[in-house]
């Protein structure tokens, strides 16, 4: 009632890939992968065992997603609480683009948010929410496991860019959010 699989779709086709994993999935043990082919795992697994290096082994419930999905979030708040600080280690920041010499036009109070930035905001939260969108749906379509290696790597790279865009528009949108 146990079967333990290093790198089980090594060298599968994928005929006989949809056969181990239907019998996998079917199988009525307990079932320990080793594995760097994420879709599979996403399949199958439901609990991991991740190495982080140095000695660390961090026990996970849940598949391979969900735990990519953690850590992207444990590291934005560690972003967040890093500028947090920052910004509260040095006082009052100065605005984009002033010196500490230079004062807002408001007579040293903090700036407030100006028509152009008000917009930004709005707009920036509308592409945030369409980007949220697309990622959803470029990680179920590679959670799905059954597309041809082109369209995987298509849909990678696009996954990349759309995270690259949500760091740099999330940057920005909290910078506007702090001019309150």
């Amino acid at each position: 009632n146990l079967l333990i699989l290093d790198e089980p779709t090594n060298d599968l086709d994928i005929l006989t890939l949809n056969v181990l994993e239907d019998f996998l999935l079917r199988f009525p043990g307990c079932l320990v992968i080793v594995s760097h082919d994420r879709y599979f795992m996403d399949k199958l697994v439901d609990h991991l065992f991740v190495f982080e290096g140095e000695g660390q082994l961090r026990d996970f419930p849940g598949n391979y997603s969900a735990y990519r999905a953690d850590l992207d979030a444990r590291e934005e708040q560690r972003r967040i609480d890093q500028n947090k600080a920052a910004r509260q280690g040095s006082g009052t920041s100065p605005a984009p683009g002033m010196t500490g010499q230079d004062t807002p036009k408001t007579g040293g109070q903090k700036s407030r948010k100006g028509f152009k930035e008000k917009r930004e905001f709005k707009e920036l939260e509308a592409s945030l929410e369409r980007l949220e969108a697309r990622k959803a749906v470029v990680e179920s379509l590679l959670g799905t496991g059954n597309l041809p290696h082109q369209e995987l790597g298509d849909l990678s790279a696009e996954l990349g860019r759309i995270l690259a865009e949500l760091e740099t528009k999330s940057d920005r949108w909290l910078e506007l959010s702090e001019l309150e």
